[in-house]
């Protein structure tokens, strides 16, 4: 593993060679005076109850130069660890790396101002409002972040699902982002979607555990035509589609007598959605529809019966 890339090595190496002199000095005593002035009162500054010398700024400065290569060297292990995850898609091992960095650097800046014995509570008023100010500004960010999180622990929504909103939105995932997951509509839109929709309103993934789908397709028929011979036709018309299910068979319901008709209701599964729905629902219909005027089957128009009274 090395900590050191390109054109910046052998500069990084010269810094942490002075750096490992001036300990060496520093240890057999031949800084003490130059320590002692550096840190006097009259190189000393006080901000509230903090104060900072020129010793203890420069001292500050090595600590971080020291403690963000760990950092860095740390986040590249952690980068390099993630991407080899082949379970966890790139985008969602981007927001991984990006937490894990954040972590990283706040530990650090933690560890450095505790070693410096800087009370933290000095900036406790000044975090507080700044937090405020944050909280209302970024609230609806911060939620659409969350709820990109719990997408992707849950997996409840995927790219390449097929979902519907409650809005009415339908088509397929495209993207999921830290801030929005991006949809693609069926007529070529690409819509992008905060992720909080996801968490607090209702979401069909018609694609969540498998990918088979049920059609429907309801019928009126004449009183006069052959309801059994019509159900036939309608079955055997979904069965022979290539895309309908060879697990699943298709049934036929007589669901009501109707003012003027017989109502059949046809169900039919497809082992996968993707495949389209719509079009295959139309090639199913167009088949019911020659079967039935090769076979007497009439399909009326709705009638009326007026009686007038003179």
């Amino acid at each position: 593993m090395v900590l050191f890339s390109g054109h910046s090595r052998a500069t990084w190496w010269c810094v942490y060679t002075i750096l490992i002199v001036c300990l060496i000095l520093i240890n057999l005593g031949y800084c003490d005076s130059i320590i002692k002035f550096l840190d006097s009162d009259l190189l000393t500054f006080r901000f509230a109850t903090v104060s900072f010398s020129i010793y203890k700024l420069i001292k500050s400065a090595v600590l971080l130069i020291v403690f963000f290569r760990i950092a860095r060297f740390l986040d590249e292990v952690a980068e390099r660890n993630i991407n080899k995850i082949s379970q966890i898609k790139t985008v969602n091992k981007a927001i991984l790396t990006k937490i894990f960095q954040l972590f990283i650097y706040f530990t650090i800046l933690i560890i450095v101002l505790d070693l410096h014995g800087i009370d933290l509570s000095a900036f406790a008023f000044l975090g507080g409002a700044v937090g405020i100010g944050v909280g209302f500004g970024l609230q609806k960010i911060t939620s659409n972040f969350l709820s990109g999180m719990i997408l992707l622990f849950e997996q409840s929504i995927k790219e390449g699902d097929l979902i519907e909103l409650g809005t009415g939105v339908s088509g397929l995932v495209k993207h999921t982002g830290a801030r929005y997951t991006l949809v693609e509509t069926f007529n070529g839109q690409e819509i992008m979607i905060p992720n909080d929709e996801f968490i607090t309103n209702r979401v069909t993934n018609w694609t969540y555990s498998n990918k088979r789908g049920r059609i429907e397709i309801k019928i009126g028929i004449s009183y006069d035509s052959d309801i059994e011979k019509a159900r036939e036709l309608m079955i055997l018309a979904a069965t022979e589609h290539k895309n309908s299910s060879k697990y699943i068979l298709p049934k036929c319901h007589l669901v009501e007598f109707a003012d003027s008709a017989i109502e059949l209701l046809l169900f039919f599964w497809l082992e996968n959605i993707m495949d389209g729905s719509t079009e295959t629902k139309s090639d199913v219909m167009r088949a019911i529809w020659r079967s039935f005027k090769k076979n007497n089957i009439i399909m009326p128009f709705p009638q009326y019966d007026i009686h007038i009274k003179k």
